[in-house]
């Protein structure tokens, strides 16, 4: 009897195993659906960008603008890694020139999409891309620097909110979107809420990120109070 209860259980762990193992490998879509990298690629936005510099409580002060991210070349990074540079434009009107504004870096590592700007390396998707799945997006970023405006970026849990989802942009729809919820916290003297869209062979479409601090002895908002609303008007 003792030798068949061992035979039952090495086969309800093998059963079990394999049952486990299966669902582990369920395919999920690759991460150049939602961020393509091919050079020459571009993506026009609306942008919304709120400064606060008033007295406590007062609203921040909403500046628009149009902004373009090209993709403009295949690069290696400083960890000898292909990556591809992106190029940032903007103008003040829809009949304004295009002024060169920023550059930026994008690394596909295979199991996650690296964005590089101004110095700071943010995981913007990880695999898999599955509901709830969740990583630390800001993890290469050093919070407890002397720089004060990057502690808010301590200890994000980037996650994915939801799937294949079609959504109104603006004055565009798109017909599969991932939603990623980055940051949503609250106090007495700050806010920080983050989140992006991304759809499918487009890239980015929305971002909405809020950054704000009353805690100044003067009563007045920190330097570092900001937000941008980015809304895809336009892409090849």
């Amino acid at each position: 009897m003792r030798r068949l209860f061992f035979f039952i259980a090495i086969a309800s762990v093998i059963s079990f195993s394999a049952c486990k193992k299966t669902t582990e490998q369920y395919p999920t879509a690759p991460l150049s659906d939602y961020f393509p990298l091919i050079v020459g690629k571009y993506i026009t936005y609306s942008l919304d960008s709120t400064v606060y510099y008033k007295n406590f409580g007062a609203s921040g002060v909403v500046d628009s603008y149009q902004v373009k991210y090209v993709v403009d070349a295949q690069v290696t990074d400083n960890l000898g890694r292909p990556a591809y540079r992106i190029l940032r434009y903007i103008r003040s009107t829809p009949t304004a020139a295009w002024l060169p504004d920023n550059t930026s870096m994008a690394v596909n590592t295979g199991t996650s999409i690296e964005f590089i700007e101004n110095n700071l390396r943010f995981i913007k998707l990880s695999e898999p891309i599955q509901q709830d799945h969740s990583w630390k997006g800001n993890s290469y970023i050093n919070t407890n620097s002397q720089t004060p405006y990057l502690k808010y970026f301590d200890d994000w849990d980037y996650t994915y909110d939801s799937l294949d989802m079609p959504a109104k942009i603006g004055a565009l729809t798109v017909d599969s979107t991932i939603k990623v919820a980055e940051m949503d916290d609250q106090t007495a003297i700050d806010r920080t809420f983050s989140e992006a869209k991304y759809a499918k062979g487009i890239g980015l479409v929305y971002r909405n990120f809020l950054y704000w601090n009353k805690g100044n002895a003067n009563g007045t908002y920190s330097d570092a109070s900001y937000g941008i609303v980015l809304k895809m008007i336009d892409h090849n």
